[in-house]
């Protein structure tokens, strides 16, 4: 297998092609681009080979909605979401000193990839997860306790991924799938 040249562009990811067909889904459905212009521009993100070729495939759209990244902030105390909550494509959790709680399990997920940034001080995290979620945990840096986090024997097919990213402190986090 060849090496590839070191000025080659950088191959797309499945996440970014992903996210490149769901911007164009919802200009079509937001009235943005007709029909044919959304078939043309479908196809080029499907067969874009470069990242280029998806920025050009998005050129003219507005850039996505403000509401699709969220923060939640405190200095101490609990934070916790649970129940029928609408998850943002990107979720921040800022905490200097409390404990978080993330329930995913009856939580509202409209995004294929959801992607959540952890900078927590002291104090651990337990995240829950839908049954059939895909969890990436790649990009999670923590100081002083490991991840607890089982792999489940198998996931149903469609479940959202959620990516976990960011740094912890001095607590623990706890990741598991919903049982139902």
């Amino acid at each position: 297998m060849n090496p590839l040249p070191e000025d080659s562009p950088p191959l797309i990811g499945e996440d970014d092609r992903d996210s490149a067909v769901q911007r164009l889904q919802e200009a079509y459905t937001e009235g943005l681009v007709s029909h044919e212009e959304l078939d043309e521009r479908l196809d080029q993100v499907l067969t874009a080979k470069a990242h280029s070729e998806l920025v050009s495939a998005l050129a003219s759209l507005p850039e996505e909605h403000p509401g699709t990244t969220s923060t939640i902030a405190a200095a101490g105390g609990r934070i916790q979401r649970r129940g029928a909550w609408r998850v943002p494509r990107i979720l921040k959790v800022e905490s200097a000193y409390g404990r978080v709680r993330l329930d995913l399990s009856r939580a509202i997920i409209e995004h294929p990839v959801v992607d959540i940034e952890l900078q927590l001080g002291t104090g651990g995290a337990k995240i829950t997860v839908p049954r059939d979620a895909v969890v990436d945990v790649e990009g999670l840096h923590t100081e002083w306790k490991d991840l607890r986090y089982k792999t489940p024997r198998r996931t149903g097919p469609g479940g959202p991924k959620i990516r976990i990213s960011g740094a912890m402190g001095f607590g623990r986090l706890e990741i598991r799938h919903a049982r139902r």
